[in-house]
C-alpha cells in the first residue's frame, strides 16, 4: 500500500510519500509544497492544489492520511492552515484517494507508542522506521512522514482494501 501523508501548511505544506507491505516501510518521497507569502491567497492554495495533485498523479497512492488542525492561539494562521488543508482533502477527492485523519495525539501514539512524545522523538523514530540518514527537514515534511507511518499503524486500511 503507498501512503501519501500530509502536513497541512499555507506556507509549507510538507508530503512524505511511503509503501507499506508485510510490516516493511520502504521511502517513495517526500518534500514540500512551498508558496510564497507575498502571493495572495487564492493563487497560494493552487500552487498548493496543483503541487499535490501532480504528486498524487506521479505516486498513484492508495489512501491520503493528513493531521488533523489543534487550535491555534493565531485565528487568522489557524483559518490559513485550514484553508491548504481543504485543498489537500480536496486533491484527494478529485482523484478517488480515501482521506484519513489523525490528531497530533494520534500520530505520536502511532509513531512512538507514545502520546507526550517530543518532537525530537517523532523525528527520530521516523528517521529509524523508514531508514533515513537523516531527519527530513523542514520539520513539515518529517511531519508528514509521521503521519503516513501513524496511518500504517493504524490498521484502517486492512478493513478498507478488505471491503473492495
Amino acid at each position: 500500500m503507498v501512503i501519501l501523508g500530509i502536513d497541512p501548511g499555507i506556507a509549507i505544506m510538507g508530503f512524505g510519500v511511503i509503501e507499506y507491505k508485510g510490516n516493511q516501510f520502504r521511502t517513495i518521497d517526500y518534500g514540500a509544497v512551498v508558496t510564497d507569502a507575498k502571493e495572495n491567497i487564492p493563487m497560494r492554495l493552487k500552487k498548493i492544489y496543483k503541487g499535490l495533485e501532480d504528486i498524487i498523479i506521479q505516486y498513484n497512492p492508495s489512501v491520503m492520511a493528513i493531521e488533523e488542525l489543534f487550535f491555534n492561539k493565531n485565528a487568522k494562521t489557524a483559518l490559513l492552515v485550514g484553508h491548504a488543508r481543504g485543498v489537500a482533502i480536496l486533491a484527494a477527492a478529485n482523484n478517488d484517494i480515501p482521506t484519513f485523519e489523525y490528531t497530533p495525539l494520534q500520530v505520536k501514539q502511532g509513531v512512538v507508542g507514545y502520546g507526550r512524545a517530543d518532537k525530537k522523538q517523532i523525528q527520530m523514530m521516523t528517521k529509524t522506521l523508514l531508514n533515513l540518514k537523516s531527519v527530513p527537514k523542514p520539520d513539515d515534511v518529517a511531519d508528514a512522514l509521521a503521519v503516513a507511518i501513524c496511518h500504517a499503524h493504524s490498521g484502517v486500511f486492512e478493513g478498507l482494501f478488505k471491503m473492495k
